[in-house]
């Protein structure tokens, strides 16, 4: 996949644009800056706009190119993220350290996913807040974006399970007009999830 992702990203242009994701923006906006985790940040559009609102970013991703292309657009807006190059499985950072975790468009293959997200929650203070969007399974019928592999959509189900130590505030299933460069642009069936973590994780 790292490969994939380095490919992909490339190109001159931002592929999946410049804006941050809609759900998110309209979120981080409820919450009070501090400290911020970007999982899968790509090319860097969500965690520039979280460092121009004050958060203390740190984001990662597998592909270099994404780094590349995230510093770059820091550098344009004047604010510092702290992007570093790793996968998934090799992440490690200080357990109940971040006051928010953003997942947009994380997508995992299914054998991988539930310990990925217990993982991330380790990482998030008491109180802290989870900002989720991902495709829903019947996005495999549209053709706006996302994986096309049906193990590696999310459902509702899949959702409420991963994250049940949560307070839930929030989700949602529905269909939406994704306009988010040339890879998601259309109509898209995703899930949007926010909860708030009250369990400590060991």
């Amino acid at each position: 996949m790292k490969s994939f992702w380095n490919e992909r990203y490339a190109v001159e242009d931002y592929v999946y644009g410049l804006k941050p994701n809609a759900f998110f923006e309209h979120e981080i906006k409820q919450l009070n800056p501090g400290r911020i985790l970007f999982p899968g940040e790509g090319e860097g559009r969500n965690a520039v706009y979280a460092a121009k609102l004050g958060w203390e970013v740190v984001a990662f991703d597998s592909a270099e190119q994404g780094k590349e292309k995230a510093d770059r657009l820091a550098q344009q807006f004047d604010v510092y993220i702290n992007y570093q190059v790793m996968d998934a499985a090799d992440v490690e950072f200080e357990k109940e350290s971040f006051d928010c975790v953003v997942l947009i468009f994380v997508h995992l293959p299914e054998e991988n996913r539930r310990q990925f997200h217990y993982k991330m929650l380790s990482y998030l203070k008491p109180g802290g807040t989870i900002i989720f969007e991902g495709f829903e399974k019947k996005q495999l019928q549209l053709n706006s974006g996302g994986p096309r592999n049906l193990s590696m959509l999310f459902s509702t189900e899949d959702i409420l399970a991963d994250f049940s130590d949560l307070k839930s505030i929030n989700i949602q299933e529905e269909i939406i007009e994704i306009d988010e460069g040339i890879f998601h642009n259309g109509p898209a069936q995703v899930i949007r999830f926010t909860g708030i973590k009250t369990n400590v994780y060991t």
